[in-house]
């Protein structure tokens, strides 16, 4: 007969051990940006058009600029200028090659220094070779790539709120047309352009209780339902807009605009201040909104429940969290704020509503929500990031008319916002740890 052998309880302190391993990725950043910058250097710099300047306006005659502090324009050499921010950003990949070489887990805030220095040096490089012998109001380009960025971080916003409580949310396209077919009509049939912005998220809460119906009541795959409402909203917009609207215009679909609120002293401030401090409604309800539901997912006890229900419903539900109900909630306010994001789409910029005007938006919206990793503040950051390139190409678009310069085609500037959304989802998408049970029906056992 044998006798177990005594089991040897060790009380001692446990050593956490962290396997310092470099992942087999870590050189695809560093080597993309430094294609990018030698692409910079060869075509920017080196073939840029030498004995010419480039001049970029920054401040206007009624900005506050006391005694002159700031100089209304700076002239840099075009070729030189565009060689030296190359260079530049060949500097800053070459730090994160060490960075990346030196460590498996670089240090956060060094890496995104050097990716934020690589990118704003690529980028005026860039403009200094395309508006050689040209002018560039800096302020002009600010102030449109806020008003384009407003109904993307709204829709941003809406997928951060779905995501996080597990719901894909493919929907936003859809959100955000009827939230612009809301606004209008409303606001046309009572004469308030209030009474419209009101209508708007009313309006996208059609499509956020399909959604929430379809994906959390009858778990139905949830890419495959919102695509189906995004063509289901086309439908019904399109055809009240060829069937009613069109026909009555002052009456159905009368193109009316929230007035502006100036704040002032910081409206006249120099190159922000117009972007920023004079805007509509919209714009400052964007800023809250990104400052609220950052505090109330991060540091409230609502937060917690919701983003347990993203990560790990079942065990949100032994502590007695209501997992669909939760989920019905946020996928409804999710679609809400995505129809504030489509009344900046007509009454936000004093438009008539047209067939189809979200023009691919709510997925543009998508992309900034998963480049800003499922948090408020990056989605915004991304969706400034897509505007800024849509605002670049619309002005881009407008210099290449004139005499002189750099001439770029037409079809490539309005391709641009989609290049820089797929390439910065592409090279970042990796590395984003998606909510774990997003996209996964869950059944109460």
């Amino acid at each position: 007969m044998s006798t177990a052998s005594p089991v040897v309880m060790d009380d001692s302190a446990t050593e956490k051990v962290f396997e310092d391993r470099r992942p087999d990725s870590w050189w695809r950043v560093p080597a993309a940006t430094t294609v990018l910058g030698l692409l910079a250097l060869v075509v920017f710099g080196l073939r840029g058009i030498p004995g010419v300047e480039s001049v970029y306006v920054v401040v206007h005659e009624s900005d506050l600029n006391p005694f002159g502090l700031i100089p209304e324009r700076i002239t840099v050499p075009s070729k030189g200028g565009a060689v030296a921010l190359s260079v530049l950003a060949l500097l800053a990949s070459a730090g994160l090659w060490v960075l990346n070489a030196r460590s498996a887990r670089p240090r956060a805030r060094v890496r995104t220094t050097l990716l934020a220095v690589f990118a704003a040096a690529w980028v005026f490089s860039f403009l200094t070779w395309v508006i050689s012998e040209r002018t560039l109001d800096v302020t002009t380009l600010l102030q449109g790539t806020l008003v384009l960025a407003v109904p993307l971080a709204f829709g941003a916003l809406s997928g951060v709120l779905s995501e996080r409580a597990g719901v894909i949310n493919i929907a936003i396209e859809g959100q955000l047309l009827f939230g612009a077919f809301g606004a209008t009509l409303i606001g046309s049939l009572t004469g308030s352009v209030w009474i419209g912005l009101l209508a708007a998220p009313l309006m996208a809460l059609f499509m956020g209780a399909l959604l929430a119906l379809f994906a959390v009541g009858y778990q139905v795959q949830q890419i495959i339902v919102g695509v189906v409402l995004n063509v289901l909203a086309i439908g019904i917009t399109s055809f009240f807009f060829g069937s009613v609207m069109r026909d009555n215009p002052g009456l159905f679909n009368a193109p009316m605009r929230l007035p502006t609120l100036r704040i002032p002293v910081l409206a006249d401030l120099p190159l922000i201040g117009a972007a920023l401090f004079d805007q509509n409604i919209l714009v400052y309800l964007m800023w809250l909104i990104v400052a609220g539901l950052t505090v109330a997912l991060f540091r409230t006890r609502w937060g917690l429940r919701v983003r347990s229900v993203g990560e790990h419903p079942k065990a949100a539900d032994t502590v007695g969290i209501n997992v669909n109900l939760t989920r019905w909630k946020n996928v409804l306010l999710g679609a809400a704020v995505a129809g504030l994001g489509g009344a900046t789409l007509t009454i936000g910029t004093g438009v008539a509503f047209g067939e189809e005007m979200s023009a691919g938006k709510g997925y543009i919206a998508l992309a900034a929500m998963i480049l800003g990793r499922y948090h408020p503040v990056g989605a915004l950051l991304a969706a400034l990031t897509f505007a800024f390139a849509d605002s670049l190409q619309l002005r881009l678009g407008t210099m290449s008319a004139s005499a002189g310069g750099v001439s770029i085609p037409g079809d490539f500037l309005l391709m641009l916002p989609y290049v820089v959304a797929l390439f910065a989802v592409a090279g970042v998408v990796g590395r984003v740890r998606v909510p774990a049970a997003n996209g996964q029906p869950y059944v109460k056992q």
